[in-house]
């Protein structure tokens, strides 16, 4: 990686990550565990939207929920691992 892309990196808690799912939705309730303590590990901050309230994200989403956005950039859907997403925000593994 280049010195310029190493000091130009953000940091996990410049990072914004967005749940997009429903009520009811067991794999949600599954990605929303795993989103809230990556994000309370790593200090970025997360959000939670209700495709049911949002007609946009119905239509964009509504075959993928729950999907997970990185700053507005969408990081993956159904399933969250949390390694992935640790690294995806700048992390280092946790430690095991």
């Amino acid at each position: 990686m280049s010195p310029l892309l190493r000091r130009t990196r953000k940091k996990p808690a410049d990072r914004t990550v967005t749940l997009i799912g429903k009520p009811g939705c067991h794999l949600c309730e599954d990605a929303r565990e795993v989103v809230s303590a990556v994000c309370a590990e790593t200090g970025a901050r997360w959000v939670e939207k209700d495709i049911t309230a949002d007609e946009e994200l119905h239509r964009a989403y509504w075959e993928q929920i729950p999907v997970v956005l990185i700053d507005g950039e969408q990081h993956t859907f159904w399933r969250v691992d949390p390694e992935r997403l640790r690294k995806a925000l700048g992390a280092d593994a946790k430690p095991g």
